[in-house]
């Protein structure tokens, strides 16, 4: 669901650009492909903040097309789409989670902010508040 797909350009100074269909505002860089991979998880979670300070959804992944490589995003990441997901879809504020959880507004921006790491049970208690549970599969890498 939030597995996205990247295209790599040509870029003039002997690198390549990162571009992602469903994120417009991704933008990033890479020596070569390996480079530009790795770099583009930590754009992807750029661009997610992003919609955060601007109080958007943040998208769906559409299927990859040919010639596209799919960024498979940390567990972490995804429960917080999750949450700040159901947070829009509700109008609600950082300010509300955090009366609804009784945390301090440090601990509760926290949990939507996608550069800092939190732990995956207090996600999952925030996402319970909001009468949300998590669910976790393996599947082949």
């Amino acid at each position: 669901m939030y597995d996205y797909a990247i295209r790599f350009e040509e870029d003039d100074s002997q690198g390549l650009a990162v571009f992602c269909r469903d994120l417009p505002e991704l933008n990033s860089f890479g020596e070569d492909k390996s480079h530009a991979i790795s770099e583009a998880l930590d754009a992807i979670e750029t661009t997610l903040s992003i919609y955060v300070d601007q109080r958007r959804a943040i998208p769906a992944a559409s299927e990859p097309q040919d010639g596209e490589h799919v960024v498979h995003l940390p567990a972490v990441v995804v429960a917080k789409i999750a949450l700040w997901n159901e947070m829009m879809s509700r109008g609600m504020r950082k300010a509300d989670l955090c009366r609804s959880l009784g945390v301090s507004q440090t601990q509760g921006d926290r949990l939507v902010d996608f550069l800092h790491t939190s732990k995956m049970e207090q996600l999952e208690s925030a996402l319970a508040v909001l009468g949300k549970r998590l669910s976790v599969s393996v599947e082949a890498a």
